[in-house]
């Protein structure tokens, strides 16, 4: 329904969560995945499936399902060494339902996203929203970038806003108690337990859907509807759930859409942080000219202006160098920590590791940059092979044979932007 009409109002959500779209939500959870408070498995859940799902959708018919609180753990921040990220970690039942919702939502809220939207979306990627963003930048002058940051995103959503939100489109008022319900479960962080008014767990399944729906009525729509309508030139925006960048033609109106910007997220409980936000110079004709230009970050790349083979200056990206650093950081963290696996095993894994190094990063303009990073890492890798003990286990010439007889991947162009 929603699809043939985005605009319709959607009254009965309840009935889809039921024994069926339950049980295909917990086959498609990954079991491997950390344990909740409740310290309950998905293989201790399949025990008796059947009867803790029919228990389940009884409690939610009856209102007494509550989610339990989310276990929150701290994760290294990528590209911030000594920053972390925290993490929330559900009860395996609230994934269920976390899922179910989310898939709920997604069927709901997908057919009114706007094309400026690329996180979390079925056919949309980190690729396409980088390669959307070059070829915009390649057919369009811009003299100015917007490169926005947002302070705790995640952890600043504001719940009523959020309600109110979804409101708009649905009517299902028990539907939207056990929402509200996920986002008020509390989360046990630090040895106590806290509940607040703001916030959606990364962790919890149901939070990218919700923080596209968020970002879409603060930010998309916002953008769409009134941005455009008020500047003097074209203006463009790129967003990838949190991340986000706004191409502007003229810097005048790039100014002013940076102080509308503060005070739109103000409004809705959100923040910019001031010192990584601002406005780029990014002109091709200016760089012609031989006027120096400034970069920007975006989704781990750092996009420049350089010289094309014939000599004219199109749209470049590399590993922003903060990422590279951090990932770098992290290999050897990870080696180390694993150095007395047996060594071919450990290869076999870190070869598996770089080869999704590879497959993210290796884009047009950007192997450089990647076979700088394989050879880091793999200098890394003998390092920590030779500290396996006081004696010196591994010469060059025999890491060499090994490797010949074991390769690293083949660095080359995975993914095109032009």
């Amino acid at each position: 329904m929603s699809r043939q009409n985005p605009e319709c109002e959607i009254k009965w959500l309840m009935p889809h969560f039921n024994l069926e779209s339950l049980t295909n939500c917990f086959f498609e959870l990954d079991g491997r995945k950390a344990l909740g408070v409740d310290g309950v498995s998905k293989d201790v859940y399949r025990e008796n499936l059947q009867v803790n799902i029919e228990q389940l959708i009884s409690k939610m018919k009856t209102m007494s399902y509550r989610p339990g609180a989310v276990r929150e753990v701290r994760i290294p921040k990528e590209g911030a060494p000594g920053a972390f990220r925290p993490l929330g970690i559900s009860n395996f039942e609230d994934k269920i339902v976390q899922l179910m919702t989310a898939k709920t939502l997604a069927a709901i809220y997908e057919p009114v996203f706007r094309d400026c939207s690329y996180g979390f979306r079925p056919k949309r990627s980190c690729h396409l929203a980088i390669k959307s963003l070059v070829t915009y930048l390649y057919r369009h002058e811009c003299e100015v970038v917007i490169d926005v940051d947002l302070k705790n995103f995640f952890g600043t959503l504001n719940h009523d806003v959020l309600l109110g939100f979804l409101r708009v489109r649905i009517k299902d008022e028990t539907f939207l108690r056990y929402l509200s319900r996920m986002l008020k479960s509390g989360i046990f962080k630090e040895g106590a337990f806290h509940v607040t008014d703001e916030g959606s767990p990364q962790g919890n399944v149901a939070s990218p859907i919700l923080s596209n729906i968020y970002a879409h009525y603060v930010l998309d729509v916002w953008f769409d509807d009134v941005v455009k309508k008020h500047v003097s030139g074209p203006v463009e925006m790129f967003r990838y759930c949190d991340d986000l960048v706004i191409c502007c033609r003229y810097r005048n109106d790039g100014e002013r859409i940076l102080k509308a910007l503060e005070g739109r997220l103000d409004k809705y409980s959100l923040e910019l942080n001031k010192e990584k936000t601002k406005l780029v110079s990014f002109s091709r004709k200016r760089s012609d000219r031989g006027e120096k230009q400034d970069t920007f970050d975006f989704l781990g790349f750092t996009f420049y202006l350089g010289k094309a083979q014939h000599g004219y200056m199109i749209v470049k990206v590399s590993t922003s160098k903060k990422r590279f650093r951090s990932k770098l950081a992290r290999v050897k963290e990870w080696v180390r920590g694993n150095r007395n696996v047996p060594m071919r095993l450990l290869w076999m894994t870190f070869v598996s590791k770089l080869r999704g190094h590879l497959n993210y990063y290796g884009v047009s303009f950007n192997m450089e940059m990647v076979s700088k990073f394989l050879l880091k890492a793999k200098m890394i890798f003998f390092k920590w092979m030779n500290r396996r003990s006081q004696k010196r286990s591994l010469n060059w010439a025999e890491f060499s044979k090994f490797m010949k007889l074991f390769p690293l991947p083949a660095v080359k162009v995975q993914y095109k932007l032009y």
